[in-house]
């Protein structure tokens, strides 16, 4: 009778816990980006739900440790999503595999199987998996056609879940007419800002003015010159408190002339107004991307990668929520900018070059196969963007100047996600900030071997070999100092 007792007891503390879990939460997060901690930006999205959200999450079963892991991870998420909704967000999970009715299910909702190498007595076999997810709020529905192990779910769902429930979104203006890449170019761009607002082109040279309705505004890569009454409509816009991002070139370099120029299309002087200098120079950095080269040995030829200090790789970023997450961009031919205005403006770098680099004035000639020592390198932190705040009429605006046009445009040379990131985050900030800028880089957070100091890698190296010999010895000496002292209380007369 007693065991009963017992046994009902246990159980009905166990399912206690398990009803109290669902509603109270502890989790002790030690990763560096705070990983699996929801950012407030997400919370105020869940508390603030007004229809039921419903997700139904398409994963397979029995694949391999890793992938399994990003299911256990997206599965502990959609629980603490529930909780925090209070009952707003529901879930289930379907595994497709063997069912044709649920796998062409989540194919036409947009979820397409990725196969993955399994190893299987010691064999290794592809295997069909689905990982991805359907969110639907009434009659609309948005798609996670995969979720990235590692990669960062709680933006996926959380701008899923934002883009559902937003009713009028603003308007950002993405400015034309002066050969700007059109915004098929930017698709990168387009698809990350689409998530909270109507992104549309603007031809400045046949609008009279920029519309109200319009708080930023972007200038992406202009190759004509702006004209008066174009500067003007900024001017203008400025005035009114409106937000502006440009980027643009002020150096071109031509590497199939092996060439580099000066570039004026009127922006420099207009800026240099407002207080901000971008001078027509190379910035050169140790820390650099690559290009390919073409090379002979006897009758061959063969294509190799070498460093091109014309080409700035960051992988330090200033403090800021527009740069914070931020891992690595790569600039083409940019050029450094200073600050030059009175105490009625502040301006606050963003992005700077490495402690190892140089500036090379236009025109140049490029010299591919040059040397490079570290006396071509002899400055430091050169600011390739920054923000400038003030009154540039009677209403304080911003403005975020970055001084190579090319970097977020979709199909250039070495692009990658940051430089996407950097210009989404930039106008999310300028935008008032939605809050969704930390989620959008928050991730498992690249760290190779290769790029830790030397003496830091040996550290890791030993500590990961020694430690758990340590830790055994010391384990061993306490356990056998127990047990010493344990045998001679034994032998003494009073122990019985």
């Amino acid at each position: 009778m007693k065991n009963t007792v017992s046994v009902l007891l246990i159980a009905g503390i166990v399912i206690l816990v398990n009803v109290l879990s669902r509603q109270i939460f502890f989790r002790w997060d030690i990763t560096q980006g705070k990983q699996y901690t929801l950012s407030k930006a997400t919370k105020n999205i869940l508390g603030n739900l007004e229809d039921p959200v419903t997700i139904k999450a398409y994963f397979s079963e029995g694949l391999p440790p890793h992938i399994e892991a990003t299911r256990r991870d997206f599965q502990d998420m959609l629980i603490e999503y529930s909780s925090r909704s209070k009952g707003e967000v529901d879930f289930e999970f379907v595994n497709p595999n063997g069912d044709p009715e649920l796998e062409q299910e989540a194919v036409q909702a947009g979820i397409a199987p990725v196969m993955i190498n399994v190893r299987e007595k010691d064999q290794v076999k592809q295997q069909k998996a689905y990982l991805g997810a359907l969110v639907k709020m009434g009659e609309q529905q948005e798609v996670i056609p995969f979720v990235q192990p590692g990669g960062a779910m709680e933006y996926e769902l959380t701008t899923n879940i934002k883009k559902l429930s937003v009713l009028d979104k603003p308007s950002i203006g993405i400015l034309q007419g002066h050969g700007e890449p059109a915004i098929q170019e930017l698709a990168q761009v387009y698809q990350g800002l689409s998530v909270l607002y109507n992104v549309e082109a603007i031809d400045l040279t046949t609008t009279l003015e920029i519309e109200p309705r319009f708080q930023t505004i972007a200038l992406v890569a202009p190759k004509d010159t702006l004209r008066a009454p174009d500067l003007a409509k900024l001017d203008a816009f400025l005035a009114r408190g409106g937000n502006l991002f440009i980027a643009f070139d002020r150096v071109n370099g031509d590497l199939s002339q092996a060439q580099g120029s000066a570039v004026d299309i009127g922006l420099a002087a207009w800026l240099q107004q407002k207080g901000l200098s971008v001078d027509p120079a190379f910035i050169t950095d140790a820390r650099a991307g690559q290009v390919t080269v073409q090379q002979r040995s006897g009758f061959m030829t063969f294509n190799s990668q070498v460093s091109f200090p014309f080409l700035p790789l960051v992988q330090g970023f200033k403090d800021h929520p527009i740069t914070k997450g931020l891992e690595s961009v790569i600039f083409e031919f940019a050029s450094p900018m200073r600050f030059v205005g009175d105490s009625s403006m502040t301006f606050t770098p963003l992005v700077t070059s490495s402690p190892k680099s140089g500036t090379v004035q236009a025109p140049t000639n490029f010299d591919i196969n040059k040397e490079w020592t570290d006396a071509d390198f002899p400055q430091q932190n050169l600011t390739i963007g920054g923000v400038l705040e003030g009154n540039f009429g009677q209403i304080p605006s911003r403005m975020i100047v970055f001084s190579d046009g090319a970097f977020p445009v979709s199909g250039q040379r070495q692009q990658n996600a940051d430089n996407v990131n950097l210009m989404v985050n930039s106008i999310d900030w300028l935008s008032d900030d939605t809050g969704l800028i930390d989620l959008r880089t928050k991730g498992v957070t690249s760290r190779p071997i290769e790029d830790v100091e030397e003496g830091r890698r040996s550290f890791l190296k030993y500590l990961n070999f020694l430690l758990p010999m340590v830790l055994i010895l010391i384990y061993g000496f306490i356990r056998n100092q127990r047990n010493k002292s344990k045998r001679m209380q034994r032998m003494q007369e009073q122990w019985v």
